[in-house]
């Protein structure tokens, strides 16, 4: 669903609120208009209990926690050299030396850098054509 689409569910939310509809009610309305991209019940009542509250806004605010930059094509960058140099190593001693969290370290292995497991070491799932010369046997 798109930041869009939010946008709009939220501000029809709103509106429904300061009609006085219950959230149950606001849900199935949702669901008529939007179909399977309609918001979540639980993402509704928030939003219910938040415009219920007083809020005005219907975007998100900035949440704390782990900085979106984290996975940024530098950090990116980082831990391909690193895999490149060491493909032994585990993902924590690479989230170390890059000093991200080990979750965003495995998640720029497997879909930044399209690798997987295998053996408790990443490899890539495509090998590079200087990886297949390494495979070709000289009898």
């Amino acid at each position: 669903m798109s930041e869009l689409e939010l946008r709009e569910q939220r501000t029809n939310i709103e509106f429904l609120v300061k009609l006085g509809k219950s959230g149950n009610e606001i849900r199935e309305m949702l669901v008529q208009v939007y179909g399977d991209n309609a918001m979540k019940k639980t993402a509704v009542y928030k939003w219910v209990k938040r415009f219920s509250e007083g809020r005005e806004s219907v975007t998100d605010e900035e949440t704390s926690g782990w900085p979106a930059t984290s996975r940024t094509e530098e950090s990116i960058a980082k831990v391909r050299q690193i895999v490149r140099g060491n493909r032994r190593l585990t993902v924590r001693s690479t989230a170390e030396q890059v000093n991200i969290d080990r979750e965003r370290v495995r998640k720029i292995l497997t879909e930044g850098l399209n690798m997987r497991k295998v053996c408790a070491k990443i490899f890539p799932k495509e090998l590079t054509e200087e990886l297949k010369q390494r495979r070709v046997c000289s009898y």
